[in-house]
């Protein structure tokens, strides 16, 4: 069963659906599909029903979060999806894992007077209930975070009036200590019986020690077999704490050393926007059927061949600081040409949303300068004014 939601239905998701006919709850994004006959298409107490006997439900997007608090309060799901979208709760949780580790929450017209002067840097401060990289900010000193502030204050009424509060709430603020290490995210499910099955592991590469953004994700036969087993032993823990069956989550960790520390979960699906299908295109895998199938990938099978690729996810998102001027296009052609092999294409409404679209791309490892020149790129010389 799916429930569909904004901002973004891939084709990919919109053809499995339609192929294997899984149902889909009635509203408008479900209508924009125009789906065939061979899709059930449910009205919300047959969901309810169906989610009851099946108990297999898939959202590609949190914009589901309050559907699924009004019409199933009586399942585990409500008090699931809090534990991960409540960032502060998520720590607390975690506690026994992490006695050390330091984290407090603030409310938006607490962060002007709270005093930082007495806590280590850097440090993290982002929305308790947090969406892509909106809002997050690497503090390394009192005029960082002086910074912050104001640019919280300019972003709020922008975010609010894009994402619904179970997903992007400005009210609220964790701020947590600084994890090192390389980061990581992962699409996995736990399956019927509660065992963790690890769907794609990306590495979020990022530009330098203060960059917070989501720019570049990149897979490899490398990177998932190098991580496999020990965020498969982290999901099983996350587990013990918090029992889920049949629950598709996304993962951020980070891992340094032999120490691996979550960033966040986001329940209900797998990456943002769909940006998950990159494990299709580059593996072969549908993601949406492994966990509606309850199928576990192969991976020593599935990555032959793959040892001089890699895959990655590249985020096309809005300049913090637009130009004068307003943009009223983008030169998507000129910015394709400057890759090797663009295996995925999305055009984003950046009237809308703050994105410009989502590339993902094959690239030789010999060629990693390609991915080395997106990443540091402010993307203005594609902008039209």
């Amino acid at each position: 069963m799916f429930i569909l939601e904004d901002p973004y239905v891939s084709d990919l998701l919109r053809d499995t659906i339609e192929e294997q006919g899984y149902c889909v709850l009635r509203n408008t994004m479900a209508a924009e599909q125009n789906f065939s006959d061979n899709v059930p298409i449910c009205d919300d107490l047959q969901l309810i029903q169906a989610f009851h006997e099946k108990q297999t439900l898939y959202s590609n997007s949190e914009n589901s979060i309050g559907w699924i608090i009004q019409h199933l309060p009586s399942t585990n799901l409500p008090k699931q999806i809090d534990i991960f979208k409540n960032k502060v709760l998520f720590r607390k949780i975690l506690n026994e894992l992490y006695p050390e580790f330091y984290f407090r929450e603030l409310r938006q017209e607490e962060l002007e007077v709270f005093d930082i002067s007495g806590l280590k840097k850097p440090f993290i401060l982002k929305p308790s209930y947090g969406f892509l990289s909106i809002g997050v900010h690497t503090i390394n000193s009192n005029r960082d975070w002086l910074k912050a502030i104001e640019e919280i204050k300019g972003r709020r009424l922008k975010t609010d009036k894009v994402f619904p509060e179970e997903v992007l709430s400005t009210e609220k603020y964790i701020l947590e200590e600084y994890i090192p290490g390389k980061e990581y995210a992962i699409d996995a499910y736990y399956d019927r019986n509660g065992k963790p099955v690890v769907i794609n592991i990306l590495e979020h590469v990022f530009s330098s020690a203060s960059d917070v953004s989501d720019r570049l994700y990149i897979t490899s036969k490398e990177i998932i077999l190098d991580n496999l087993d020990r965020i498969t032993r982290f999901l099983e823990t996350i587990g013990s704490y918090v029992p889920l069956r049949n629950f598709p989550v996304h993962l951020e960790v980070r891992i340094h050393q032999d120490n691996m520390v979550p960033v966040e979960v986001n329940p209900m699906r797998f990456a943002g926007w769909c940006t998950t299908d990159i494990v299709y295109y580059a593996f072969g895998i549908n993601p949406y059927v492994f966990f509606m199938d309850q199928k576990q990938p192969d991976w020593r099978d599935i990555l032959k061949g793959k040892d001089d690729k890699i895959y990655s996810i590249i985020v096309l998102g809005k300049p913090d600081e637009n130009p004068k001027s307003e943009c009223i296009g983008f030169d998507y052609e000129n910015l394709l040409s400057r890759f090797e092999k663009v295996i995925e294409f999305r055009k984003i409404d950046f009237r809308k949303y703050p994105l410009f679209g989502f590339l993902f791309t094959e690239t030789d490892k010999n060629n990693f300068q390609e991915l080395d020149r997106i990443l540091t790129d402010n993307l203005r010389e594609y902008i039209v004014s």
